[in-house]
């Protein structure tokens, strides 16, 4: 029995159809595979980074910019941070009129001393981030951790100083003190956040007593002042001062080295004397006696008379002038 031309039509076309659907199937299944998988791919600027999570897990962070490709969600989901932004917190206010700022900045501001004194005190903080994931991830919200952490630091550094401290002398100490312990806090909860500065903006008593620390600092500007006219003056006298005491030093050690000498020579004069005196007591004796005499005499005319003498015979001296005459 012979075919039908027309089935063997039919066969072919719903063959050719069936290819067609198969073809244009696999077609579109290309398609989306191409497309879902494209959503892996994406590009970092300079200054982002890119949060991979493996399943909900931390798979790697990306902080190379240009072009990446990864797997696409959900399986590998990723949050773009710019973690080279510098990001600002600004607390308390400028200036010294509190009535027209807010009450919530006024309280923000305002700090105790060591000394039990009030202080307005208004900073700033700069931070980045310094670990993307830990910024996004560990930490709800990480500005307002940032605010809570600060002051809580730096009214642990103005409670630890006096009111003389925290206005005048000990500025840049609670700036570094502050830094260190808001970067510790941040620390310790993972945060992510690296402090770049800690700066005061203003520092001032409050109104009521403001004039009263005017007239303090003002004494103590008048006190540095006399202070370093004291040692202007004597930084002028000391030279001059040094200078005399080391000419009186000189001269008395020039003294000192005369008495000495000569009392070294006296001694050894008197032991030269005392030798010849022990060889011949009398002789030398007589020798001290008559040069004693000329010493107290020296204008004196001296007549020697021997002992035993009876009679002394008349001395006239002649050729010679009267005592006091010129000769």
């Amino acid at each position: 029995m012979a075919k039908d031309p027309s089935d063997t039509d039919q066969k072919v076309k719903r063959s050719v159809t069936r290819t067609f659907t198969s073809f244009t199937f696999v077609l579109i299944f290309l398609g989306v595979l191409l497309g879902w998988g494209s959503l892996g791919a994406f590009t970092l600027k300079p200054g982002e980074a890119a949060v991979l999570l493996l399943l909900g897990e931390h798979e790697e962070t990306i902080t190379q910019d240009g072009f990446h490709l990864r797997l696409p969600p959900p399986l590998v989901t990723r949050e773009i941070v710019n973690y080279d932004e510098q990001r600002n917190e600004d607390f308390g206010f400028d200036g010294r009129d509190e009535s027209s700022v807010p009450e919530a900045k006024v309280i923000e501001a305002t700090m105790q001393t060591s000394d039990n004194n009030i202080v307005l005190v208004a900073f700033a903080v700069q931070y980045q981030i310094k670990d993307p994931f830990f910024f996004r991830y560990r930490i709800a919200n990480p500005a307002a951790l940032v605010r809570d952490a600060a002051q809580a630091a730096m009214r642990e550094v103005v409670g630890r100083m006096t009111v003389d401290d925290v206005l005048r002398r000990q500025r840049a100490l609670v700036t570094s003190e502050t830094l260190r312990i808001l970067q510790d806090i941040l620390d310790g909860y993972e945060s992510g956040v690296q402090i770049e500065a800690v700066q005061l903006q203003d520092v001032n008593a409050p109104t009521p007593v403001q004039a009263a620390f005017e007239d303090v600092v003002a004494a103590n500007q008048d006190k540095i002042r006399l202070v370093n006219e004291s040692e202007g003056y004597q930084n002028e006298l000391l030279p001059s001062a040094r200078a005399e005491a080391g000419e009186l030093v000189t001269a008395a050690d020039a003294y000192r080295e005369a008495k000495v000498a000569e009392a070294t020579g006296e001694a050894g004069r008197f032991s030269a004397l005392l030798a010849e005196y022990r060889k011949a007591p009398y002789v030398t004796k007589k020798r001290l006696y008559l040069e004693t005499m000329e010493q107290v005499l020296p204008k004196v005319e001296k007549v020697i008379i021997e002992p035993g003498t009876t009679q002394v015979l008349p001395y006239l001296p002649l050729g010679r002038g009267s005592r006091g005459a010129s000769p």
